[in-house]
């Protein structure tokens, strides 16, 4: 199973969790693509993504070390970061905030997404709660694969790069946020997902 976060502001139809839906598909994979739109609280999006986790496992026996492979794009990669380390599965990070706390602290408010007009507030609690799932630096590297974008205008691809030293992947030069051209890196990143653990 593939479980894609999108990041902050950010929903299913992105354009890399676009990408990997339609490429999940004509590998006849659609039923092992999971994407949902995540709450606005992140102790909440936990929760989701943990019950999705949990559902999988009871419903037809996956073994996360073997058969999950979590894809977490900004803050979703955040995220990923924290289940992977939970449930001891791959995760590829695309442009991952590291420091999540910090980064969102200055984005407390009313919001848009990107793909729909639908406000959402964001929480100054919900600061605490990134604060509070956080976790150290990978245990195992080698279960990650990193895309950090040298052009990144939002987080700072070298703290990317310190955080997942050790990982697969690449570091871009140019690039940004949003990851453009990821078509080009989409069928290494399916290979990496796809792999049995």
């Amino acid at each position: 199973m593939i479980l894609y976060l999108h990041g902050f502001r950010s929903s299913p139809k992105s354009h890399k969790a676009a990408l990997m839906a339609q490429a999940m598909q004509e590998r006849g994979l659609a039923s092992q693509w999971v994407c949902p739109q995540l709450p606005a609280s992140p102790g909440r999006s936990m929760a989701l993504a943990n019950h999705l986790i949990e559902q999988a496992v009871q419903a037809g026996g996956m073994q996360p070390e073997r058969d999950l492979a979590i894809v977490g794009s900004s803050l979703g990669g955040y995220y990923a970061t924290c289940l992977a380390e939970h449930w001891k599965c791959r995760a590829v990070v695309l442009n991952p905030a590291v420091y999540a706390a910090r980064d969102l602290a200055t984005q407390v408010g009313e919001h848009t997404l990107y793909h729909s007009n639908d406000p959402f507030i964001f929480l100054p609690e919900y600061v605490d709660e990134l604060a509070e799932m956080a976790v150290g630096r990978p245990a195992r590297p080698e279960r990650y694969y990193l895309l950090a974008a040298k052009g990144d205008e939002v987080l700072d691809w070298r703290e990317m790069a310190d955080w997942f030293a050790g990982s697969r992947g690449h570091i871009l030069e140019g690039g940004d946020h949003g990851l453009s051209g990821f078509e080009q890196w989409l069928p290494e990143v399916l290979a990496f997902a796809l792999e049995a653990g």
